[in-house]
């Protein structure tokens, strides 16, 4: 297991851990860095018709090992059961956090009404300082992770974060809004960044 201060130092650093292929635990950064911008979150027309059904629950910090599993579970994953481990206490010392979507019981989902809660979607990350370090998303019906995201992005703009790290551009993001900026610039954010702190 990575000891929860070289994880923090890590973050600090502008540095994150991926298991290879191997499982060893190897450390990378973004040049260019992709963050999302808290002030202007943009948010697709189409998410907010689903966002407008209010077909999930959103909760936070309930099933934190069950999401960060639930990330895992593809084919081809770089976390790695040391990397969920870590994560795992992580979590357990306040710093790592997860967004989640449920389907509530009784929610009309298709042509059927849900009949037990459900995790359904949902990411996790790290928040330190005034920052906050997205990890991995996963889902298991359609826009259930973009709609944690949403809630995830609206908690920090709230809270009063400074720093939306979302560490490499997918086309997920970038229907978001996300962009990238270079290496210096998103150290120079950082930095600013954990000179304060937030409550996640």
């Amino acid at each position: 297991m990575i000891p929860a201060e070289v994880l923090l130092d890590g973050y600090s650093h502008g540095i994150f851990p991926m298991a290879g292929d191997d499982g060893d635990i190897r450390w990378y950064e973004s040049d260019p860095r992709t963050i999302l911008d808290i002030h202007g979150f943009r948010i697709p027309r189409d998410l907010r018709r689903i966002l407008n059904r209010g077909l999930f629950e959103i909760r936070v910090d309930r099933a934190f090992e069950q999401v960060i599993r639930a990330c895992a579970d593809r084919a081809s994953t770089w976390i790695s059961d040391e990397i969920i481990a870590s994560y795992v206490n992580l979590h357990k010392l306040g710093y790592a956090h997860s967004v989640e979507a449920w389907l509530r019981p009784g929610a009309i989902f298709g042509d059927e009404p849900v009949q037990e809660e459900s995790l359904v979607g949902g990411l996790y990350g790290v928040a330190l300082g005034a920052a906050f370090f997205g990890e991995s998303m996963f889902h298991r019906v359609a826009h259930a992770s973009k709609v944690a995201l949403v809630y995830l992005a609206e908690r920090l703009k709230a809270r009063g974060f400074e720093l939306h790290d979302a560490q490499m551009m997918t086309p997920t993001l970038e229907l978001f809004g996300a962009q990238q900026i270079p290496k210096e610039e998103y150290l120079l954010r950082l930095q600013k960044a954990l000179r304060h702190k937030r409550a996640f």
